[in-house]
């Protein structure tokens, strides 16, 4: 998780010293040419304040989905990348571009919040419990329509991603017992 927040840093560095030019791959909503944007947009911010305001949390609840697995860690990251950009481009206003992990940050949320029902793992369900309670109030504002300068359908399609990915990536329970079952 460290190395993924390093990235998004050196991203936001070399896009202020190119003068934004890294900005042009934020997601603009309906226009097929930008569905290529939509796996890069969840890399970029525009400025050190929207990096820095997704730090944190994306250091805390990335740790906590990959104490999973690291590979199941990675399809989950995939699935809500692809389920938070898909869904701004369908949703978002037009003449708008959206960027930042924050998508990431809400299907995390959504992950960790269901992923121990979904797999009845007590230590996952007492995780999300945790997760709610130091997070809950404040990202379930987050996928609410308010402040226009930020994308809540990134949020909120993000939080759909994180948990359609604990429904899809769940543990499956051992079928039969050795001794022959």
């Amino acid at each position: 998780m460290a190395g993924w927040v390093a990235l998004l840093w050196v991203l936001e560095a070399v896009d202020t010293a190119s003068g934004h030019a890294l900005d042009q791959y934020g997601v603009s909503p309906r226009d097929i040419g930008e569905l290529r944007d939509v796996v890069p947009s969840a890399f970029l911010h525009f400025g050190y304040d929207h990096v820095a305001s997704n730090t944190v949390p994306l250091l805390i609840l990335g740790f906590l989905a990959a104490l999973s697995g690291i590979r199941r860690f990675a399809a989950v990251v995939a699935v809500i990348i692809l389920a938070s950009g898909l869904g701004e481009w369908l949703t978002a206003p037009v003449n708008s571009i959206s960027a930042g992990a924050s998508g990431v940050v809400f299907g995390l949320f959504g992950y960790l919040l269901v992923r121990g029902f979904v797999d009845r793992r007590a230590v996952d369900i007492v995780i999300g419990v945790l997760v709610a309670a130091v997070y809950g109030s404040s990202m379930l504002w987050g996928v609410l329509p308010g402040n226009a300068a930020v994308s809540w359908q990134g949020h909120l399609f993000g939080l759909i991603g994180g948990v359609a990915a604990a429904f899809l990536f769940r543990r499956r329970a051992a079928v039969g017992t050795a001794a022959g079952g």
